[in-house]
C-alpha cells in the first residue's frame, strides 16, 4: 500500500481550495497542517501539498515525473456529480470532446486539472475495466 504523496504547489492557498474540497469529497480527512503545507489523509495513505521553496520552475506533466493521480469513486453518479462540481468551480475538465469516456469505452471518468496542471482523474469503480494506462 502505499505511504503517501508529497506535491509542491505553486500557490499553497489555491491549492489547498482545489485539494482540500475534493479529497473532503472523497472521504479524506485533514491529517497535519502547518505554515508551508497540509495533508489529507484515507486509512494508511495521505497525501501532502506543501508550498514550493522555487515555484516559479512550474509543472510539466508531460515531461519527466508525475503524469497525473487517479482516484475511485462509487459510480458513474459520482463522476457526474463531480463533474459538474469542478465545472462550476472553473475547473478545467480534460478532453471534453471525449468525456466522461476519454479513458476508453470502458472506462468512465473525470479527467480534470488542479490548480498547477497535474491532471487528476476520477474512475467510477461501477463501470471501470482494471489497469488503465
Amino acid at each position: 500500500m502505499l505511504h503517501h504523496v508529497e506535491l509542491y504547489v505553486s500557490d499553497l492557498e489555491r491549492s489547498v481550495a482545489f485539494w482540500g474540497w475534493l479529497l473532503l469529497e472523497l472521504g479524506y480527512e485533514v491529517f497535519q497542517e502547518w505554515d508551508e503545507g497540509v495533508s489529507f489523509r484515507l486509512e494508511g495513505t495521505y497525501l501532502v501539498f506543501t508550498q514550493a521553496p522555487r515555484a516559479e520552475r512550474g509543472l510539466d506533466r508531460r515531461g519527466v515525473g508525475l503524469n497525473h493521480l487517479a482516484f475511485h469513486v462509487a459510480d458513474t453518479a459520482a463522476v457526474d456529480r463531480l463533474t459538474t462540481a469542478m465545472r462550476e468551480r472553473g475547473v478545467r475538465v480534460l478532453y471534453p470532446d471525449r468525456h466522461p469516456y476519454a479513458g476508453g469505452r470502458d472506462h468512465y471518468a473525470l479527467f480534470c486539472e488542479d490548480p498547477d496542471g497535474l491532471k487528476v482523474e476520477l474512475v467510477a469503480a461501477d463501470h471501470s475495466a482494471i489497469g488503465t494506462r
